[in-house]
């Protein structure tokens, strides 16, 4: 089965580039279109009625660019509003949930860790997630003005530093394991959360997880692109460009686009 459209993802900014990333990595064929809704961002404060509303209006920009395939790259958007895309859309969409099913598995202190949005946190999918592991504990933690600092382009910074030893000190004390990266934003930090983590510390984000999903799902259902052809990478943001630049090590245009 061949499809030559483009897959479609978005995000509250630019943390969904860590999915395309990785899905780019996995289908190396496949066209992708990016959409850092960055003047909206964070979405981890936002009500899930305006969750939903953003994804919409994401949604509704991506099928206008023919996409195949949407890609929630963003867990606030997944956990509040996929449910309503999936029910209004005759096209597939592929979520990005926090990985505590792998973390709570694997767990040998039986004690996980997970930084992610409000949004997150406090979605009715999260909390169905995490009851299934009951015999885990799970310490939630609400990263607050991490995704603002990462959309700022002041990631490497004294307030980063100062925040996220705020936030995983007391996961340490309480003798986490395994970390798990709630928000596409994240994987951009785990230099910085390797310095904080002692070794032993594991590390988790969704993005392998993300692609593999990518790709059944064409397989099965929508047509992977037939190939020989020069694969078309566009980015769009609707704010400044030059943190997803940066982001995308000058590699590839972006399109700053109202929308």
């Amino acid at each position: 089965m061949e499809n030559n459209n483009p897959i479609g993802l978005f995000d509250s900014g630019v943390g969904g580039t860590s999915i395309w990333k990785e899905i780019h990595d996995l289908l190396p064929n496949e066209d992708t279109i990016y959409l850092a809704d960055s003047k909206n961002a964070p979405y981890g404060q936002k009500s899930k009625e305006e969750i939903i509303e953003l994804s919409i209006k994401n949604t509704e920009f991506l099928l206008n660019l023919n996409c195949k395939i949407i890609v929630v790259a963003c867990n606030t958007a997944t956990t509040n509003a996929i449910k309503e895309l999936r029910a209004k859309y005759d096209i597939p969409f592929i979520g990005i949930e926090p990985a505590i099913k792998p973390a709570a598995l694997n767990s040998q202190s039986h004690t996980i860790g997970i930084l992610a949005t409000k949004g997150t946190l406090n979605s009715e999918l999260f909390h169905q997630t995490a009851e299934k592991f009951h015999d885990t504990k799970i310490i939630e933690q609400i990263g607050y003005g991490l995704v603002a600092l990462i959309e700022n382009g002041h990631i490497n910074s004294p307030e980063m530093d100062k925040l996220l030893r705020q936030y995983l000190e007391p996961m340490i004390a309480a003798n986490i394991d395994y970390l798990v990266l709630g928000c596409s934003h994240y994987p951009y930090l785990i230099p910085q959360i390797k310095k904080i983590l002692p070794p032993e510390i594991k590390i988790i984000d969704s993005g392998e997880a993300v692609a593999r999903q990518t790709k059944n799902v064409l397989l099965e259902k929508v047509g992977l692109h037939s190939g020989n052809h020069t694969v078309k990478t566009v980015f769009y943001t609707n704010s400044d460009a030059k943190v997803l630049q940066e982001i995308l090590g000058n590699k590839y245009p972006v399109r700053v686009k109202d929308f």
